[in-house]
Order: structure tokens, then sequence, then C-alpha cells
């Protein structure tokens, strides 16, 4: 009877157990994890040393200052400066600040008048150890294998399984594994014994550094192992740390969580982790799956049958919002909404678009994008251009990210050096240029300010590290991909609809250069102006005169690609910025009367407010 009530109670802990679900949190992978290869000093070898000398060395653990990290990553593991203030400055922007945080940030660096003053600022600054163990290890999401580059797929192992139509759909949108909520599984299952063995103490490891067997990890480090992991009780329930569901409830036992000494067995751990890992419910898989379809303020036939977006907004806790927009052609596509605010954006696949996505974001990745325009809100942490050809972004962001594209050119307003990853060609860097009346507003809710503005500063990445620009350009070909925007060339954007706010300039203003130079174009207008008016012409003349101006004016919008922007402005009924209906394919949006500014003459598609 006894051995009956045992199994018994045995396998009703089970089934609890079953509808505990854990699954890899989406930011540290998509904002953390840089799309490079890490340096090899990166590897699992030299973060264990470091786990071990961390815990061993005062005024390091549990907290881990700028100057420390600075020590070992340029004096043990021979990184350079601007690599360890890159990887640590990332950390930070990845973890939850506040607004009012980040913007006294930015005002502290901003009266920083020379380098010692700047270093003095940064040793102020600290992360948590162990999460930053961690977010070191996730380097290696982007590690290229020999077996990887020469067989284009992992190798088939026991945890993979044949991709549904929805994943295949998924791994097409995805492609970079920053996205690919997949490949952030496979990568935890795959490495989640080393990870923990990064969180044992060092008197419980072995010689070469291995964790024992029956060694244990105290409850304080696997709260660390919330900035990677988290879950929920059973589906549709509130989204918790790790640490909260394995220490209460079904998973406790099953962890083998022990309230007397606050800690839990490797082994079982591991084996508990294991069992309950699942794929993220507010992934890119979802969301491509069962997320919310975005309605347009109207249909339009051709161009825009086959654009995709979809959403997650409606369901998803923060940190986990997401908007994917996909095959955008031939439109503009403007909207400014709760919906985007505080949501990770993908633009994907876009081609002779005008996306103007007008709302504090999160993060904005703009992947195989080609001849489009993308104008941004304030960007809390990061923008990534990942494979984009003749594509031009305007943003204000935490972090500017380039890599793989040619002849994009980015007008950034930005805290930090604009990040120049490997394979670029052509890179335009521009200031920011333009403005809409609620942009003050939005930067202040993302906490950025106009200064410190690195825009012109940028950090070049290679394939094999740091690519220093002072070397010979013929060595170094990255160093001659990108170029600053000439004064000459310089124009200002201006956001073609009427909105609510108090913004009636480019925050911060303009560099000198470019200023002046718009100053110079100006006084060109009026010398003109002046000229046509003393030529005195009759009204005959006036009339040929205007007709020959307008065909000239018409070639030149040809010739550059305007016209088709100044085309699809007008629309063909009145549209809004703000939220029409949101809901499946099928509903019909309501139209509402926000009016868009009429900037032509032409007649063509109408701007879509999604």
């Amino acid at each position: 009877m006894e051995h009956r009530v045992a199994c018994t109670r045995t396998k009703a802990e089970n089934m609890e157990s079953d509808s505990v679900s854990i699954w890899p949190r989406m930011e540290p992978f998509l904002l953390g994890a840089l799309q490079v290869a890490p340096p090899s000093k990166l590897s699992l070898h030299y973060l264990r040393k470091m786990a071990i000398y961390v815990r061993t060395r005062d005024g390091c653990f549990p907290i881990l200052g700028w100057p420390m990290w600075r020590h070992i990553a340029c004096g043990k593991l021979q990184l350079p400066e601007d690599i360890a203030w890159l990887y640590f400055e990332t950390f930070d922007l990845l973890i939850g600040h506040t607004p009012e945080e980040r913007l006294e940030w930015a005002e502290c660096l901003s009266q920083c008048s020379s380098k010692s003053e700047l270093d003095q600022q940064r040793n102020k600054l600290s992360v948590d150890t162990l999460q930053f163990l961690l977010f070191l290890y996730i380097q290696q999401l982007n590690r290229v294998s020999l077996r990887t580059s020469l067989i284009g797929e992992e190798w088939p192992s026991h945890r993979t399984r044949s991709p549904s139509p929805s994943d295949r759909e998924a791994k097409t949108s995805s492609q970079n594994k920053n996205w690919d909520d997949q490949a952030h599984l496979s990568f935890v299952q795959s490495h989640l014994a080393e990870i923990l063995e990064l969180l044992v103490e060092p008197g419980q490891l072995s010689q070469s550094g291995q964790a024992l067997r029956d060694c244990q990890i105290s409850l304080e480090a696997v709260r660390s192992l919330g900035l990677l992991l988290e879950g929920s009780v059973c589906h549709g329930r509130a989204v918790q740390p790790v640490h909260r569901l394995l220490t209460k409830g079904p998973l406790q036992t099953q962890a083998g969580y022990s309230t007397l000494s606050h800690s839990f067995p490797l082994h079982k751990l591991l084996s508990c982790l294991h069992h309950n890992l699942t794929l993220n419910p507010f992934g890119i898989t979802a969301c491509l799956r069962s997320g919310k379809k975005l309605a347009w303020a109207q249909q339009v036939e051709g161009a825009m049958k086959r654009a995709k977006i979809a959403r997650n907004t409606h369901m998803a806790p923060p940190g986990s919002k997401m908007v994917l927009m996909s095959q955008v052609f031939k439109q503009t596509l403007a909207k400014t909404s709760d919906k985007l605010t505080g949501a990770n954006i993908k633009i994907h696949r876009c081609s002779d678009a005008f996306i103007y996505l007008l709302s504090p974001l999160r993060s904005v990745s703009v992947d195989k994008c080609r001849d489009s325009t993308v104008v941004l809100g304030p960007v809390e942490t990061s923008i990534h251009i990942h494979s984009c050809q003749n594509v031009r972004v305007v943003c204000v962001a935490g972090r500017v990210a380039v890599g793989a594209s040619s002849c994009c050119t980015i007008h950034a307003l930005t805290p930090t050096r604009p990040l120049l990853l490997p394979g670029n060609t052509d890179i335009t860097l521009g200031p920011f240029h333009t403005f809409y009346p609620s942009m003050e507003d939005h930067m202040a809710s993302a906490g950025l300010a106009v200064v410190p503005n690195a825009w012109d500063q940028p950090l070049l990445l290679g394939s094999e590290g740091l690519v220093n620009p002072s070397l010979n350009v013929s060595s170094n070909p990255d160093t001659a991909c990108y170029r600053l925007l000439p004064p000459a060339e310089f124009q200002t954007l201006l956001v073609p609809f009427q909105m609510e706010g108090d913004t009636c300039e480019v925050p911060g203003g303009l560099p000198p250069a470019y200023q002046a130079a718009l100053d110079e174009k100006q006084k060109r207008i009026q010398n003109w102006q002046k000229t046509v008016m003393e030529a005195r012409l009759n009204k005959e003349q006036k009339r040929q005169f205007q007709e020959l101006v307008e065909v000239k004016f018409h070639e030149w919008l040809l010739e550059t690609g305007h016209r088709q922007e100044l085309d699809s402005l007008i629309p063909t009924t009145i549209a809004s910025l703000k939220d029409s209906t949101d809901g499946p394919a099928t509903d019909r949006p309501r139209v509402n009367d926000t009016k868009h500014m009429r900037t032509g003459r032409t007649v063509g598609q109408s701007p879509m407010a999604c």
C-alpha cells in the first residue's frame, strides 16, 4: 500500500512538473549577442579561468566594476580596451535601467572633456558578475564552426526534428541567429552544462576547472540564470524568473532544492532544466504561426498584397513584444502607435519602400532590404542593419550596428560609437537630420538624450577583431568601407505627416559644418529668386519659364527616385498614422481622420497605416 501511494505521488508530481515550461529569454540573444564571431579569448576555457579569478579576488564579486573588467580583459585576456568596453557597454544597454537613469548617465558623459574624465566616469559603472559571465558566454551564439561552414547546417542530433512549415517560415524569416528562437533553444540545450559550470564556486571544481558531479549550486548563483531563462507554471499564467519556478511548486523536488542549504545539486538541476526546456512561446516562431495581424487603413491591390505584418504585442510580456514586417514593396508605410511602443521590430525583405515607425521602440532589425528609406522613432537599445543594399536609415538609438551591407546611408544620433561589422562596402554616416512633433517626448521615454553624440566615430570590427584605421587600407579593406557624409551633399529630411507635439526642429541641432552648408544652399535659393524677380519677365515668358522649371523638376524626381516617394504620399482616401483596428486579415480596418501632408501633384498609391 505504501509503495502504491508513493508511486501515485510520484506520478502526480511528474504530471505537475510537465505543466511547467522554461524557455530561453529573447532579449539576451537578440540584443546581447554581438552579430560577429567572438574573440578566441572568450571561449569556455578562458571564461572558466575568469569565473575562478573573479570569485577569488577582492572587488570582483558579486559586482564587477569597469576597472576590474578592464584589468581582466586587457591584462589577462589580451583584448583591446575598445573591445573590452564594447562588451561592457553592450551588457549595460541590455539590462533594465530606467529612462531617468539613462538620461542622468548621458548628462554625466556629456560633461567629460578629456579621456581621463571619461575614464573616471566609466569607473563608476558596474555589473552583476555572474550575469556578465553568462553574457560573455552567449557570444558563442554567432561562432562559426568548421562543420557548419562546410555543410551549411548543424549535424542532426537526437534533439532535432523535421521542421514544420511554420518552423521553416520562421527559419527563413529570421536567418541570423539573434532572432531565431529555435537557435536560442538549441544553444541552451547544447551548452547548459557549461553554463551551469560557470556558476559553481571554485572550491567545488576539479583541477581542470570542471564541476564535480556531486557539487552544489547556490540559490544566488541560480538567480543569475534569470538573465537567460524564464518560464511559467502553465500556459497563460504569469511569466516568472527561473529561480522562482525551481524553488517552489512541482519543480522544487525535481531540481533538488534544499531549503536548509539554499542550494541545488548540479546533476539534478541540469536534469530538471533539460526536462522542462521548451521553445519560447513569445518568440518569432509563435508570432509567425499565431501572432495577430496588423490591419491596414486601406487595402491596395498589387504592391501591398504580398506584405506580411504580424505582432504579439497584445499578449507578450515586456521584453518579448515584437512586430514583424516583411515584403513591403513599392509603398509608404507609416505608423505611430502604443502597439509599437517598447516592441522589438524586424523589417525584413522590403524593397522600394518608405517606412516611418514614429514611436519609442525597444530595438530594430533591418534585414535583407534594398532601395528603401526607414525613419524610426527613438530606439532604446540597438538598431542592426544586415545584408541591406541602398537603404537609408534615420534613427536616434542607443547603438547602431551595420553588417554585410552596401551603399547604405545612416543618419544617426547615438551616444555610442556606431559598430561597423564585417562585410560592409560603401557605407555613409551622416548626422541625424529630421524631427516629428512628439519626438523629444519619445526620446525622454526611451532614456535618450541629444548628447553625447558619437555618430561620426565608428568602431570597425573585422573578421579578425578590431580593425585599426591607421593601417594600410590595401591590407585592411574594412577600413575603406565607410565615409562621413560631405556637408555639400547634406539635406534635411521632412517627415511628411501631421501629428501632435511640441518638437519643431532637429533635436540637438546640426553640426556646424552641416548647418553652414544648409545656410549656403538657402542663400543660393534666395539669390535665384532675386534673379528671377529682377528679370522682369512678361506674362507669356513667366508661363514658359514655369513650364520649363516643372519639366526639369519632374525629370529630377524621376532620376533620383523621389517621384515614387511623392506618389505614395498622395492618399486616395484620408488615412491615419494612428491605430486602425487590428485583428485577423479578414477584418475590415477603420479609417481615421489624421491627414497626410500633400507634397506633390502626381497621383499614385496611398500610404498605409498599419
